[in-house]
């Protein structure tokens, strides 16, 4: 890995591959490495978010993972990126510690999502405890007010805060607010914070106010696609690009009405790949056939503006 090379473009929103009975399995990870980089043309990861179930491993199957991803990913990946986030301060500081001593090219984390932070300062003085145990590793906040509930907006958050996180260096901004993004991009031009969207589906739009990059589930399977679409928006060539957002977006409209999450994704990206990605950990219950059946045979009618 190149800690020191700018994080933009694509990154990979990792999966946690799993035995038929629920165990992290490892095996599979030098594959996965390999698959994203040769086949998808990936060359970053975002480990243990909430693609990769982060918030439903223990601590030391997290630590293992991330272990294993840097171990893998090294001399091939460019950024592996790993999520420290978790409900208890103390666990996200041991795992922060615990990337930096692994060589993690930089750490991210989510905002607390059951006993919230209400204001900036809050928010700020948590995420700061945990950057402080890594200071040599750059930081990243991972906004998804979705699912964390916490809907402090980004252009406020980062009003100061390289003065108490001096590590910061970007924001994971999975929201579909884009005036918000729009004000972060214009606001910090100067500190050329890393601005990576996360809402796959409208990344062009992300892209056309400024985001330099993105972190993603269809990362994993439809990269090259995207890696194409980034290729056309820089020419530019906007119709190619919109073609591009549009068969993605045709694809995951398709699957979000047949219910679309984790273990859908999952199944996707076992029979796009050949790697098997496994059963998600409950509550989540694995993909039916019916979706399987459905998603494969969708994905295969799209007729891709590069002939595939």
């Amino acid at each position: 890995m190149t800690p020191a090379k700018k994080l933009e473009g694509l990154v990979a929103a990792t999966l946690t591959p799993m035995t038929p009975d629920g165990q992290i399995n490892l095996s599979v990870i030098r594959q996965y490495v390999d698959y994203l980089v040769s086949e998808q043309k990936v060359k970053n990861v975002f480990v243990n978010g909430t693609t990769g179930e982060g918030l439903s491993l223990s601590i030391q199957e997290r630590k293992q993972l991330a272990e294993e991803w840097v171990c893998q990913g090294k001399d091939k990946l460019d950024h592996v990126i790993i999520h420290v986030g978790a409900l208890s301060l103390l666990e996200s500081q041991e795992l922060a510690r615990h990337a930096a001593a692994i060589g993690a090219s930089g750490i991210a984390v989510i905002a607390p999502s059951f006993f919230k932070p209400t204001n900036k300062d809050e928010l700020v003085g948590f995420l700061q405890k945990v950057a402080s145990e890594a200071p040599a590793v750059p930081f990243y906040y991972y906004h998804i007010p979705a699912l964390t509930g916490v809907k402090i907006r980004v252009e406020e958050l980062l009003d100061g805060i390289r003065e108490q996180i001096p590590t910061f260096q970007g924001v994971k901004f999975s929201d579909t607010d884009l005036l918000d993004l729009a004000q972060c991009v214009h606001k910090h031009e100067r500190e050329q914070f890393a601005f990576l969207y996360g809402v796959d589906e409208q990344l062009l739009s992300a892209l056309a106010i400024g985001a330099k990059g993105a972190v993603g589930s269809t990362y994993n399977y439809l990269g090259m696609k995207t890696n194409l679409m980034l290729q056309a928006f820089a020419k530019p060539d906007l119709a190619l690009a919109r073609k591009y957002q549009f068969l993605t977006g045709e694809f995951l409209n398709f699957v979000i009405k047949l219910g679309f999450g984790v273990a859908q994704t999952k199944a996707v990206m076992t029979f796009v790949s050949g790697i098997p990605m496994g059963p998600p950990r409950l509550p989540l219950v694995r993909a039916s056939e019916e979706f399987i059946a459905k998603a494969k045979a969708k994905l295969e009618s799209i007729a891709w503006p590069d002939g595939d």
